[in-house]
């Protein structure tokens, strides 16, 4: 069961890093709309796992993709850093249900699951956003980009996500 588990992750990591890589780093809307959908791996990475091969496991997302996308490693503070704060997102969108240990994202509304990725998504493309432009007089600039962006992030990840959901309705 582990290794099941295990096989899994490892195979949502390639399949997030491959699609990222040669399908949505090639696709520009109005010029400048990139989604990135890898941030999926934050929002299937289990509840309960261990906390600390959660940060490892985001600092080689967010390397992998610097390293095709030759992107200096901001991709890798984003990833590095929503890592860090998904408990807490967690715990502001599921409330005290995220503390019991039979918790699981599916027992949870669709409110609350959209909310959870939609702050994941918020988090990242302002980290990245603010590190890519690096500059606080383009405040304006980083807001649209983090709004246009994670708009289309967050809606092609709900799209991803319903394709390759497992549960039953």
């Amino acid at each position: 069961m582990v290794n099941n588990k295990l096989v899994l992750h490892i195979i949502r990591f390639f399949f997030l890093v491959l699609a990222q890589v040669l399908v949505f780093n090639n696709l520009n809307f109005l010029g400048y709309i990139n989604p990135m959908v890898y941030i999926l791996f934050f929002y299937w990475y289990p509840v309960k796992e261990n906390k600390a091969i959660l940060l490892i496991a985001s600092f080689f997302l967010g390397l992998t993709i610097d390293m095709f996308l030759d992107t200096m490693a901001i991709h890798t503070a984003a990833c590095v850093t929503i890592a860090y704060l998904r408990s807490g997102i967690m715990r502001f969108c599921f409330g005290v249900n995220y503390d019991f240990q039979n918790f699981k994202m599916s027992s949870t509304t669709t409110l609350q699951q959209v909310t959870f990725l939609a702050l994941l998504i918020f988090f990242h493309h302002l980290i990245f956003f603010s590190l890519e432009i690096f500059s606080f007089s383009n405040l304006l600039l980083i807001l649209k980009k983090v709004l246009i962006v994670g708009s289309a992030t967050l809606l092609l990840c709900l799209l991803i996500k319903s394709l390759f959901s497992t549960q039953k309705k």
